[in-house]
């Protein structure tokens, strides 16, 4: 009797540990389309056209998981993209281990407001069309507390 308990306790373990290491793949967390900027430059250049200000989403999209859990429970989102199209420009600045996932061009871009906002992972900064800082959340905040920020930054840029 002993030994069948102890067998099935293997087995519920075992099954434990199966499910909790499925992690759901990168690329089903980008099901929303955003429009992040292509370039810094062309942020800006938004920005100016339109009175908005910009988002920097400073990330490690393949390696850290509370930027992947953000980019998925919060930028990935029907109400993240409905604010977004309307008052804000978005930029990411992606960090990956996999280098081919960004251009050399956008590299070093990257690492250029990496030195200027010293950032950390994650690391949302809001910024006016000069690059000054208006608002900043570096690592893990509660989901819920990202629109109240966004929006006490908008209301004071307009």
């Amino acid at each position: 009797m002993r030994v069948i308990l102890f067998c099935f306790m293997i087995f519920l373990f075992g099954s434990h540990v199966v499910v909790s290491q499925s992690q759901i793949p990168v690329n089903e967390v980008h099901k929303i389309n955003l429009k992040w900027e292509s370039s810094y430059k062309n942020a800006v250049k938004r920005a100016k056209k339109e009175n908005k200000p910009i988002l920097i989403y400073f990330s490690g999209s393949d390696w850290c998981g509370v930027c992947i859990n953000l980019e998925k429970n919060l930028f990935h989102t029907a109400k993240f993209k409905t604010y977004s199209d309307k008052k804000l420009v978005l930029y990411l600045a992606d960090f990956p281990r996999n280098k081919n996932l960004v251009s050399r061009e956008v590299a070093v871009q990257n690492n250029k407001l990496a030195k200027k906002y010293r950032n950390s992972f994650p690391m949302v900064l809001l910024v006016n069309k000069k690059g000054k800082v208006l608002g900043e959340r570096r690592g893990k905040y509660l989901i819920d507390s990202y629109f109240p920020f966004f929006e006490s930054v908008v209301k004071k840029y307009r």
